[in-house]
């Protein structure tokens, strides 16, 4: 008997809410490809985006703000979950479980005491739904020494290996995260830096939306070869993997560090950031001779920016991940299912060379109503 699974993401691009209605096969050994049932995205209310862009960065009374926020996210999870299944006429109790990553606000691998924090309340998520939730993924990989990210590289492999060639599948949210799957090797990935998240930041600031839509605002500036060079100079992208990021690191404060007293065009620090994101990617492979390049994220759809990929890869295949069969918005959220499909079965969702986690452990844990 198959079994049927939600997942929910919400990035740090703080677009909205993804969710995907999963099928499962019945055993846990199954390589079947996971049957997509249905798809939604909701976007966050304009007061919940700014509150938790305004948690990712420390502040006054954010303790009090972090509580506020964490019960109106679940609520917003639990309207978007029944809109799903009214989309998808499907009914709560035939649910098997809701795998939620929830809203990352902090993500600190290299302090002293590592530590992350995705929040939501999700006993609160389990009794509006009436379905058992599976949440908190990344912590227990973080007890066993590792950087709780990136995790889609689990799922990256059991869905989208293939034993004669070097594939990688490329992750742009808010941050960007490669997972590199070379035949009869292990699975190694790692966050590249900044995906959309300093371009959204930016076009923002300049009051003329959310984000770059198809990257137009980017094409109508000059890449400015100096702030580039400023920008790639951080030593972040020296570091070799494991290792992850977060907007708390990627975020305006060191974009205008990065600035100094520098009067670039508008226009032209959109087209430098969304070339210094493909430059950051480019980096990430120097050494990798994949043969294949998969992308998914809202960043698939910017097209200067893939255009500037396909010109820094040219030995390289490039498409989205709609080639493979799951579009490029439904491939995180599809991955959290399958989390939560991973701890019912006592599957491994961590991959120790990803996270650099003493050994692989099963991921998460359970909330129920």
């Amino acid at each position: 008997m198959s079994s049927l699974y939600i997942g929910i993401m919400s990035g740090t691009s703080l677009d909205g809410i993804d969710l995907v209605l999963v099928r499962f096969g019945p055993r846990p050994q199954d390589k079947l490809q996971p049957e997509l049932l249905d798809s939604l995205l909701c976007p966050f209310s304009e007061l919940l985006r700014q509150q938790l862009s305004q948690l990712a960065q420390s502040g006054p009374n954010e303790l009090e703000l972090m509580g506020q926020v964490e019960q109106q996210l679940a609520l917003a999870y639990a309207d978007a979950i029944k809109q799903l299944l009214a989309k998808a006429k499907v009914a709560a109790e035939q649910i098997s479980a809701i795998g939620c990553h929830g809203q990352t606000i902090r993500h600190r691998p290299y302090a002293q005491f590592p530590f992350t924090y995705q929040i939501g309340d999700m006993f609160r998520l389990a009794a509006q739904t009436q379905i058992r939730v599976i949440a908190d993924f990344r912590r227990k990989d973080m007890a066993y020494g590792g950087q709780g990210a990136p995790l889609v590289p689990a799922f990256h492999k059991a869905i989208f290996a293939k034993p004669d060639s070097y594939r990688a599948i490329l992750n742009i949210g808010g941050i960007a995260n490669i997972t590199l799957l070379q035949p009869n090797m292990p699975v190694r990935g790692f966050d590249t830096g900044p995906g959309n998240g300093l371009m959204d930041n930016w076009i923002q600031q300049q009051g003329l939306g959310l984000y770059d839509k198809d990257g137009l605002y980017a094409a109508s500036g000059v890449v400015q070869q100096d702030l580039l060079a400023n920008l790639l100079s951080d030593p972040y992208f020296q570091l070799q993997g494991p290792k992850s990021t977060g907007r708390e690191y990627f975020n305006p404060q060191w974009l205008a560090h990065k600035l100094l007293a520098n009067t670039y065009a508008a226009a032209d620090v959109q087209r430098t950031l969304t070339r210094f994101t493909a430059e950051s990617i480019k980096i990430a492979l120097v050494n990798e001779a994949i043969e294949e390049l998969f992308v998914c994220g809202g960043g698939a759809y910017n097209k200067v920016l893939f255009s500037d990929l396909q010109q820094l890869l040219p030995a390289v295949r490039l498409q989205q991940t709609a080639s493979l069969g799951i579009k490029a918005d439904d491939v995180e959220a599809m991955a959290f299912a399958w989390l939560a499909y991973a701890y019912d079965h006592k599957i491994p969702g961590n991959i120790p060379e990803v996270t650099g986690a003493r050994k692989a452990v099963v991921l998460g844990a359970e909330f129920t109503y």
